[in-house]
């Protein structure tokens, strides 16, 4: 899909109210596309939303029911659904030590691998001409992250969801395609993991980085890949080595 086939499409964002979403839906309402905002933060998510043009429908994406919702919004409103960004995320701000709390556990696994599954399930029968699913993976789905265990926990699964995704429903006309981000400047970035960035001397992608990335793989043809974004390299599928088979 290149920014000239948006024109018309109908796309629905997780995790639209800010951030690495909001970024991406202002082009896809300027490329011309009916956007659809999804967010649990109703008032940012509706400021979005008018600011763009957009629809906008409070989903707590951890939520089967909610996911559905969003996706009915728009086939009842703009007649089907040609792309879906699964993008919503938060980190999990514990460990697995002294510092495990349960709920908060609960919480990250629920937005950041059940949003992408339920976000999956809801959308594929709005897909039935094709269409593309993109969920927001993340380095930390690729490398380990010590800082936050839990989150690359959840970030892995979601890449191996994308994976194997991909060739399953390839044959139905659905392309799913994982973004990978490192670190972004957003608001899971909170106080602690920003200061040790800024200690570390790291360096922290821009949304606008981000959303190039996005159309680029959108524009590929590829499917079941993951395109790492890294600042100062060119987005591309990440390389995965074969895994060793049997003797």
């Amino acid at each position: 899909m290149n920014t000239d086939d948006i024109s018309g499409k109908v796309a629905l964002v997780t995790g639209g109210a800010g951030g690495i979403g909001a970024g991406v839906a202002r082009r896809l309402a300027a490329y011309g596309a009916h956007v659809v905002l999804a967010d649990v933060d109703a008032e940012a998510g509706e400021r979005t939303a008018e600011e763009i043009g957009a629809s906008f429908v409070r989903t707590d994406v951890s939520r089967l029911e909610d996911n559905q919702a969003a996706v009915a919004l728009a086939v009842e409103r703009h007649g089907g659904l040609d792309l879906a960004f699964l993008n919503a995320g938060v980190a999990s701000g514990c460990g697995l030590g002294e510092d495990f709390d349960l709920g908060r556990y609960r919480r990250v696994m629920g937005i950041n691998l059940d949003g992408v599954v339920f976000g999956v399930h809801a959308a594929l029968p709005a897909m039935r001409a094709g269409g593309v699913i993109v969920a927001t993976a993340s380095m930390a789905g690729i490398v380990g992250i010590p800082q936050d265990p839990i989150y690359a926990a959840n970030k892995h699964a979601v890449v191996g969801l994308v994976r194997s995704l991909g060739p399953q429903l390839e044959p139905l006309g659905i392309r799913v395609q994982g973004l990978c981000p490192s670190f972004a400047d957003t608001a899971i970035l909170d106080g602690d993991i920003k200061a040790l960035l800024d200690e570390m001397k790291f360096p922290i992608l821009d949304v606008e980085t981000v959303a190039d990335a996005f159309f680029s793989l959108l524009a590929s043809e590829g499917t079941g890949e993951c395109w790492f974004v890294v600042p100062g390299r060119e987005s591309e599928p990440f390389a995965f080595r074969r895994a060793p088979g049997p003797r």
